[in-house]
């Protein structure tokens, strides 16, 4: 009589087993998830902040403009001397 008592028990921890794992496991996938939107709103917000900046500087601030505009199409003023960086490759031995 134990013996079917036990079975019963375990045939119902089973059951809840099955009922309750697959959308645990969902729940987790989807928390996962969120939590990449949610970095990828984030991102998302900085860039737009940014622009929005960069934006406010191309409408307002002349010097800014012409700045960005001599760095795009590569001209220099008289005098003026341009510094580039260079990667540097490591060697190999």
């Amino acid at each position: 009589m134990a013996k079917i008592g036990s079975l019963k028990f375990y045939i119902i921890i089973g059951l809840l087993v099955a009922a309750f794992v697959p959308p645990f496991a969902k729940y987790q996938e989807l928390r996962y998830k969120n939590g990449k939107l949610e970095e990828k709103i984030a991102a998302l917000k900085e860039e737009s902040r940014r622009l929005e900046e960069t934006k406010r500087r191309l409408e307002t601030d002349i010097t800014y403009v012409e700045k960005k505009a001599r760095e795009k199409i590569g001209v220099v003023r008289k005098g003026e001397i341009i510094l580039k960086e260079v990667e540097v490759q490591k060697k190999r031995k």
